[in-house]
């Protein structure tokens, strides 16, 4: 009995929001990537027998304890810089990671479902095998990650398989990208919890294998040297307009003392549309660009259409300007309903019109491919610019960033992450340039190459080697989207739901009320 009820306690719900906690503790700035699977192997393990509500309820709660551990920084734009109450800041965050937990505690609910733990009165059905179990909850996990990505624009933050950015699970990356990576180490952790040796020995194996696999996709088309400058300006002084002289000075003395053939600042490094500059201000900025080019993060667009988060290049050959795409909600554009909370923090620029193309900008023998914020985390929208679609494809990738909003604590580290995925992915070197960091430079196979402490004004000076080539990941990306995810999450999880429907026709018997 002293055993049985170690075990009831070692599965309470409420040990969800630890094991979600530890879930985040396997991201960046830890190196600790195998906290992932472990802490999915306990929640696989402690929905392993639950019903479905409980374990819906379970699914949620690990989900809000990874979630809101992970996402704890939004706290600080809310209350340092939107000047939001305590409670209601500490809520907002709460609520956000609640919301989004939702795609788990279904993912978790369906798992219990179709695991055969049934709700109907008179003795249970368990008709579903171990295996076809570990299939079915692998399959779901990847479904709740591609809808937490997609749906409502998505947010994709903190990603299951972004832990193994680094890790033995790195090498599959260019094959099926995050979201396969999030498949097997979902399919390693089910195989932990059920200690099924053999199929983890052969899953282990497997990954080992890939080890041996062809890993270079791309070639090198030459050497760029890149000043990526990193203001650290803070983020409540950033758009006061006292201080803009002064900050648009330490600028241009940033500028002045790059040595790289084009300098690339962060995004919105001029808070303020280009065309609103004074001509001396003008003035100084084209004097340094016919020193070197210039990739300035400024705002374009009219008040009518909305005003345009950009890099805008100057002194190249051609004029060149990119506009963001992938809008970040509430910061960026405001949902439906939620105005009311968008003005009550006051954000500038709160409401932006979207970029219109993804030309990558061609530069000594070089294509650079612009990214702004947190538009490296959609890979399926960077694809394109990997293969030659009309254009050539893009040889670097450019990260333009401020995550000054957030502060200095684990963010930066986050987003780092993501950006070593995308290298890995499409065997694309990134360079990011940010205001208060991760001023870094990322090689094609994912490494940090160079970076600038955080909170410290600076240029990063970085020779970047270009890549071209395309990987399998990229292709069929690039040809069917992520529905072949999609179609692995359905594969998945068919060999157990037609085991339960088998398992509750043999349990049916002549007089079951339920056999009507």
């Amino acid at each position: 009995m002293r055993g049985a009820s170690w075990l009831r306690s070692a599965r309470h719900p409420a040990l969800a929001l630890v094991a979600g906690a530890l879930h985040t503790a396997s991201f960046s700035p830890s190196p600790a990537w195998w906290l992932q699977p472990l802490a999915l192997a306990w929640l696989f393990w402690a929905c392993a027998a639950a019903r479905p509500r409980r374990a819906a309820v379970t699914g949620a709660l690990f989900g809000t304890g990874w979630l809101a551990s992970g996402l704890w920084w939004l706290y600080i734009s809310m209350h340092d810089f939107g000047h939001l109450p305590v409670v209601v800041s500490a809520a907002s965050v709460l609520l956000l990671a609640l919301f989004l937990s939702l795609y788990y505690a279904l993912a978790m609910g369906l798992a219990a479902r179709v695991a055969g733990v049934d709700t109907a009165p008179g003795p249970s059905i368990t008709p579903v095998g171990p295996i076809r179990r570990m299939l079915a909850f692998a399959g779901l996990w990847l479904g709740a990650e591609l809808a937490r990505a997609t749906l409502f624009t998505g947010f994709p933050w903190i990603a299951s398989g972004y832990a193994h950015a680094q890790g033995p699970l790195a090498a599959l990356a260019p094959y099926v990208g995050v979201y396969g990576i999030t498949a097997v180490a979902a399919l390693i952790a089910a195989a932990l919890a059920m200690r099924r040796w053999p199929l983890l020995i052969a899953l282990v194996a497997a990954v080992g294998g890939a080890h041996l696999l062809p890993r270079e996709f791309t070639h090198a088309t030459g050497t760029l040297t890149v000043s990526l400058v990193q203001p650290n300006i803070p983020q409540d002084q950033k758009f006061d307009r006292a201080r803009f002289e002064d900050n648009f000075d330490r600028l241009i003395s940033l500028i002045d003392s790059a040595r790289g053939q084009v300098v690339i600042t962060p995004e919105s490094v001029l808070p303020l549309p280009l065309a609103y500059l004074e001509d001396e201000q003008v003035q100084r900025l084209t004097r340094d660009a016919r020193v070197r080019p210039l990739l300035l993060g400024t705002f374009l667009g009219n008040e009518r259409d909305g005003f345009v988060n950009s890099l805008v290049g100057l002194g190249f050959d051609q004029s060149y300007d990119y506009g963001k795409r992938h809008l970040l909600p509430f910061g960026e554009f405001i949902p439906p309903g939620f105005r009311w909370f968008v003005r009550a923090m006051n954000i500038p620029m709160d409401d932006q019109g979207s970029g219109t193309h993804q030309r990558a900008l061609p530069f000594a023998g070089q294509r650079l491919r612009p990214l702004i914020c947190y538009e490296d985390l959609f890979g399926e929208d960077v694809v394109a610019s990997a293969l030659d679609h009309g254009d050539p494809a893009a040889t670097v990738l450019v990260n333009a960033s401020n995550l000054a909003w957030f502060g200095p604590r684990m963010v930066q580290d986050q987003h780092l992450q993501f950006s070593q995925m995308r290298a890995l992915e499409f065997q694309r070197p990134i360079v990011r340039a940010t205001n208060t960091g991760a001023t870094a430079q990322v090689d094609h196979r994912g490494r940090v190459v160079a970076r600038l402490p955080a909170e410290q004004a600076g240029v990063l000076e970085v020779t970047v080697e270009g890549r071209a080539g395309v990987t399998p990941y990229a292709r069929w990306l690039s040809a069917l989207g992520l529905w072949p995810l999609w179609g692995l999450v359905a594969l998945l999880i068919v060999p157990a739901v037609l085991a339960r429907r088998t398992g509750r026709k043999a349990g049916r018997r002549p007089g079951d009320p339920r056999a009507a």
